[in-house]
């Protein structure tokens, strides 16, 4: 578990925000003294760590100690609702909606995501690929030469996410629904690894078919419409339970398949939502209406992701992305701590 300390730290960095009020008053009048956030990261990596960090920082300068810890976010749900954490701001939504909606009398889903406008997310193959054999649709893979054309004996390798993720519930209800089990096999696995070698194979000219979301590190190593592209999907098809919030066809997607235009994804755009207990939203109204401010563009969020492709073992990178992010948006950042500062 890692522990990010305020203390004296939150009076000096509040002082800096509010110049005309001494630190001393400030210090006693912040709405976290001598409260702890238990603040929930992911255990996968992205530009989502990037956020946490400024969010951690935005609750530091409120006077609250925040405790950050990394967990799964399906062991999220059940700590929430149980009251051992308080607020993770790093879940998929609606992808993870059914997951809380289990939850929902002891939690609560707080603002709209953190990506303004949000993100896609659906099926890729390498450009060069698709290119050469005129491949403009997932459906195209109940053809066993296409099919073979990403892996053996006429059966694409198809690589999915981590199993127990909402996404690998979408590849393998869509996979069956779309009749694709007799060519495609779904790979799944710890998705950074196998998307590691992915990015490498499709480097080195190699075929390759996968899921994947935009903005991520992945669509920032391999270029939507340059790299890689998009396969619409034949129809809307989730699995039970799971909603289909706005249209899966999709206006402006970057490099989808045939140049089709809008672009029929696995699901509608998706969003680094919040999910807090409602205990302590309640108690706590200046985070509420913190994190329902925060939005950072789609463009700044593949910046993140592309720094996190090419530095993801860099000691300290999250740390130093929000810290630069900050540095260039004080104006920014300022505006949203006193408007959570009014709200207490």
């Amino acid at each position: 578990m890692k522990t990010l300390k305020c203390g004296g730290a939150a009076a000096v960095l509040a002082a800096l925000l509010f110049p005309a009020v001494s630190a001393s008053a400030i210090a006693d009048t912040l709405p976290g003294t001598g409260k702890t956030v238990r603040y929930v990261q992911a255990d996968s990596l992205g530009a989502n760590y990037v956020a946490d960090q400024i969010v951690a920082k935005a609750m530091q300068s409120l006077g609250y100690d925040v405790k950050l810890s990394t967990m799964n976010i399906t062991l999220f749900f059940a700590a929430v609702a149980q009251g051992d954490v308080d607020l993770s701001t790093d879940v998929n939504l609606p992808q993870r909606e059914p997951e809380f909606r289990a939850v929902e009398k002891q939690a609560e889903i707080i603002g709209t995501g953190f990506i303004a406008g949000g993100g896609v997310n659906g099926y890729m193959i390498d450009k060069k690929t698709a290119d050469a054999h005129h491949i403009t649709s997932l459906e195209q893979m109940k053809d066993p030469d296409v099919a073979g054309l990403f892996g053996e004996g006429g059966k694409a390798e198809l690589i999915s996410c981590d199993p127990g993720w909402s996404c690998a519930d979408v590849v393998n209800y869509q996979v069956k629904k779309f009749g694709l089990t007799q060519n495609v096999h779904v790979v799944s696995g710890k998705y950074e690894a196998l998307m590691t070698d992915v990015v490498s194979r499709i480097k080195s000219g190699s075929p390759a078919f996968f899921y994947a979301w935009s903005p991520s590190w992945v669509t920032s190593g391999l270029v939507p419409g340059k790299d890689v592209v998009w396969l619409p999907v034949p129809a809307d098809a989730l699995p039970p339970r799971m909603p289909n919030s706005g249209s899966a066809l999709v206006k402006g997607v970057v490099g989808c398949a045939g140049g089709a235009d809008p672009c029929h994804m696995a699901m509608a755009s998706w969003n680094a939502g919040s999910v807090a207990n409602r205990t302590f939203a309640s108690a706590n109204p200046g985070i509420k209406a913190l994190i329902q401010q925060i939005k950072f563009p789609p463009t700044v969020w593949a910046d993140w992701e592309s720094a996190i492709s090419k530095e993801h073992n860099s000691t300290g990178l999250y740390s130093r992305l929000a810290d630069q992010w900050l540095a260039a948006n004080r104006t920014q950042f300022t505006q949203w701590v006193a408007a959570a500062r009014a709200a207490q």
